[in-house]
């Protein structure tokens, strides 16, 4: 079964990854824990996210679209990236969230994917 890991990070963490100086070494456990999800055979796709402050948020109100520059989030933690793995289990699923960096500095959101309407 296919599931979603979204890893959500505080700003601060999100800041650190895209320095210049800082930044590679503190993405060192993101690259050990994405090649243990390949040479795992669980790894189907993803992608890291473009920082927060690079969003557009788009609404529809009252029949106009409303466009905001940064994310629209009342949280301490954004969505920095995700990847789509295939597990037997949901258990299995929560083993591979633990591992990820993001569960220590924020947390990770695992989520079936649905299947298509019938």
């Amino acid at each position: 079964m296919e599931y979603v890991l979204t890893f959500n990070q505080p700003t601060d963490v999100i800041e650190m990854h895209e320095d210049p100086v800082r930044g590679p070494p503190s993405l060192a456990p993101w690259k050990a824990y994405m090649d243990e999800l390949v040479a795992a055979g669980v790894m189907r796709g993803g992608n890291r996210l473009s920082p927060p402050w690079t969003a557009t948020t788009v609404r529809i109100r009252d029949g106009k679209r409303v466009i905001q520059d940064g994310p629209f989030a009342d949280t301490k933690e954004l969505a920095a990236g995700y990847i789509v793995i295939d597990v037997a289990s949901l258990d299995d699923a929560l083993r591979w969230a633990a591992k990820s960096p993001s569960s220590g500095t924020g947390s990770t959101e695992v989520r079936p994917v649905a299947m298509p309407p019938k």
